[in-house]
């Protein structure tokens, strides 16, 4: 946008951006994404091992065990 552009031109194409992007990703079911993936690793065999290290890695990263 150039320095000429008032404020109200530029927050009116910020608003048509964003309902474009809204339309695209309601286009693509973006709003429930959660629901397709929760629970879809449950029955998965390492699943626990990865759960075990992310907990264990963010404990390593606590300011608890700094130095």
């Amino acid at each position: 946008m150039s320095t000429g552009t008032s404020l109200e031109q530029r927050v009116a194409a910020l608003e048509n951006e964003l309902a474009d992007i809204k339309r695209r990703m309601a286009a693509h079911g973006a709003e429930d994404w959660f629901a397709r993936v929760a629970g879809s690793f449950e029955h998965e065999p390492d699943f626990d091992e990865v759960l075990r290290l992310g907990r264990e890695m963010r404990r390593s990263d606590s300011p608890d065990n700094a130095l």
